[in-house]
């Protein structure tokens, strides 16, 4: 037996963790155990789970549904999620480009932070977006993106960043002319138990809720893995998509 760590021979037991005899390394001092049971869940038990993620369940509402510990499903969401490209790929170039913000908070109510989206005005979808505060820093990240695309027109609700790069020719203030981004960004407070935690109402409170984001990581990997699933309807697993599996199974068919 050797030291998985360092390869060395100079083994010596150390006692016994549930049931099974554990070791030590005298060179190096790792400790660890002669084999582990094989465990896991299965990709469809994982995708099941993250597909009631983008569909509204809290975590422990999956965990009591499925009967998967909350830690692990949230581990499958850093997992994937952070292996996905912070934006979609953009196909289509669009010619009137519509940028918004939507607010939430981390942690705590008074921890507020946005979430700038831009979409195009003819095809429904996130084509970007940024998480960060309500300032011209923040929206430089994103803007850095879309200024290229050379929209004929970017809509905004009139907030006093967007003058500060936009040119007034080529920038509409109208919030009727906004249903495309506003929808969007409506599609992410339904689809994530996390996000849904704010009234319309005046003046703006917080509901209370059990479902919120405790860390800017966790907000952004979830956004991100929700961006994904509402392009393409499926869960990216390890190596290939379940949307591969999709087109496979109907070209069979």
């Amino acid at each position: 037996m050797k030291c998985p760590s360092c390869d060395s021979n100079h083994i010596r037991k150390n006692g016994k963790q549930r049931g099974k005899q554990n070791y030590i390394c005298a060179e190096c001092g790792r400790q660890f155990i002669e084999y582990h049971n094989q465990k896991g869940y299965s990709d469809e038990i994982k995708r099941e789970c993250l597909e009631m993620y983008v569909n509204g369940s809290g975590f422990r509402a999956i965990e009591r549904v499925k009967k998967v510990h909350h830690t692990t499903i949230i581990y499958w969401v850093k997992q994937i999620g952070s292996q996905l490209p912070e934006n979609p790929e953009t196909t289509e170039i669009p010619e009137i480009t519509e940028i918004d913000e939507l607010e939430t908070f981390v942690g705590s109510k008074k921890n507020k932070i946005w979430v700038w989206s831009v979409a195009n005005h003819k095809i429904p979808g996130i084509l970007g977006w940024v998480l960060g505060d309500r300032s011209s820093e923040t929206f430089k990240h994103l803007w850095q993106r879309i200024k290229a695309w050379n929209s004929y027109f970017y809509v905004t609700d009139g907030y006093p960043v967007y003058p500060c790069f936009i040119n007034q020719e080529d920038h509409l203030i109208s919030k009727t002319y906004m249903t495309r981004v506003e929808g969007e960004n409506s599609r992410l407070r339904h689809y994530l138990a996390r996000l849904q935690t704010l009234l319309t109402s005046l003046p703006l409170r917080y509901r209370k809720t059990f479902c919120y984001s405790k860390s800017v990581e966790m907000l952004e990997l979830s956004i991100r893995l929700l961006v994904y699933y509402l392009k393409n309807r499926c869960i990216p697993m390890r190596g290939r998509s379940s949307c591969d599996d999709q087109a496979i199974a109907q070209f069979i068919s």
